[in-house]
């Protein structure tokens, strides 16, 4: 089996330095505008979070919620959710291409975006914010396969490092952003931000040239595609690396729904919130360009053992802290622990990623679509049973964090494979 993957992994090595080659002659996007459009459209996800997260104050007067109330959780668990149309748009990307999919993952974003933002009752809110998460989640399948079609293994994750670390100033900048036009206008200006962005994004976008060739295409035959899903779910490390990321994102999207929530009810200090969550998506940005650095020199594997040894003693800390000092715990405590965490969580996923797409070969629209439905949709999920039980205090995400730790730390030391760097 090592040897059939390494095999492959040669193979593809060989196709990206002939594409290279020949974007050189035909003046096609270079790596480094590649990359800037790769992290902007990842970015839209981000932004449909981040941005709004200031107005949840606002929006739950205008609904007329309880101070108290976990719904707004649910705008962000809903758009989470939608990621489960990866699965579809996986599997058209293996036979049509994934421009195409690009294409149609726009429109869905910024129409679920617009309907969102002039919704009368949450419930349409709530499905527009499913409908903007499913054009969301083609935008990051065919972003990820992209990657994917280019690059392979180590480099993969260097590359995937530097999207993300662009792509994570989002968090940094977007509440400050959200904040700023809330003293000038409303809740909906701030919600029609993202889908105005994505306009700008598909203009740039229309120079992406498509990755898969025509003669790597899958068919839609039943057969093709049964024989495809059962490649991609019988790949042990496939299925090993997507649990770990599936699992980091439980506790992210945990934290991300709650946040304004813990910051503003919790902790009863609303006016810190944006600094909060900027210091947090700094630190995250940080830590994900650390991680491309060390992924280069030790290897994907290595580094990510590592990242959640520590992210699993940092949890197990937090939540000593929790039962000895009491629900909530200090608040400085708290969030340099929760800061940490979610960088190290941050910095873990593209070494996950790139360790779960490297076997998969022209298969890499199916095991995107499969992957991100994974940790989108079953990660938001129970991201989003942690956030309804924090009603009044954090242990539900602290002790979310701890068990989430221990599942991957137990899941990556078990994986025997020999990193090429070790």
């Amino acid at each position: 089996m090592e040897k059939s993957e390494h095999s492959i992994s040669i193979g593809h090595k060989d196709r990206v330095l002939g594409n290279t080659i020949e974007k050189a002659k035909s003046g096609q996007m270079k790596s480094s505008e590649f990359i800037a459009l790769s992290a902007s459209t990842m970015t839209l996800t981000a932004l449909g979070i981040d941005i709004m997260l200031p107005a949840f104050h606002e929006l739950r007067e205008h609904f007329g919620l309880n101070p108290e109330s976990t719904v707004t959780a649910q705008i962000i668990g809903f758009f989470f959710m939608g990621q489960v149309a990866q699965i579809i748009f996986g599997t058209l990307s293996d036979r049509f291409g994934r421009l195409p999919i690009l294409r149609v993952g726009f429109p869905l974003y910024i129409i679920g975006g617009i309907i969102a933002a002039f919704a009368p009752n949450l419930e349409l809110m709530l499905t527009a914010r499913f409908v903007a998460g499913m054009g969301a989640s083609a935008l990051f399948m065919t972003t990820i396969a992209s990657v994917r079609d280019r690059f392979v293994g180590d480099q993969m994750a260097r590359i995937m490092s530097l999207i993300f670390t662009i792509f994570l100033f989002t968090p940094v900048l977007a509440p400050f952003i959200g904040s700023a036009i809330l003293s000038v206008s409303s809740w909906q200006m701030v919600f029609l931000t993202p889908p105005l962005f994505a306009v700008v994004i598909f203009l740039w976008s229309l120079r992406l040239k498509e990755s898969l060739p025509r003669e790597q295409r899958i068919s839609l035959r039943r057969e093709s595609m049964s024989q495809s899903v059962r490649k991609v779910i019988g790949d042990r490390t496939f299925l090993r690396y997507t649990g770990v990321t599936t699992m980091l994102f439980t506790a992210l999207s945990s934290w991300v729904a709650s946040s304004e929530r813990i910051v503003g009810e919790i902790y009863g200090r609303p006016e810190l919130f944006s600094w909060v969550f900027a210091g947090i998506g700094l630190l995250m940005s940080l830590c994900a360009l650390l991680n491309s650095r060390f992924s280069s020199k030790y290897g994907a594997r290595k580094t990510i053992k590592w990242l959640l040894v520590i992210y699993t003693v940092i949890g197990g800390f937090l939540l000593l802290s929790t039962v000895i000092s009491g629900d909530p715990p200090n608040m400085i405590l708290f969030f340099i622990a929760i800061a940490l965490l979610m960088a190290i969580n941050i910095a873990a996923e593209p070494n996950s990623s790139a360790l779960a797409m490297e076997p998969m070969g022209n298969m890499a629209g199916m095991a995107s679509s499969i992957y991100g439905t994974s940790f989108f949709f079953i990660g938001a999920s129970l991201g989003s049973i942690i956030s309804h039980f924090m009603v009044h205090g954090v242990f539900p995400l602290v002790l979310g964090i701890f068990v989430i730790g221990l599942i991957t730390m137990v899941l990556v030391l078990g994986d025997r494979h020999r990193d090429e760097n070790s």
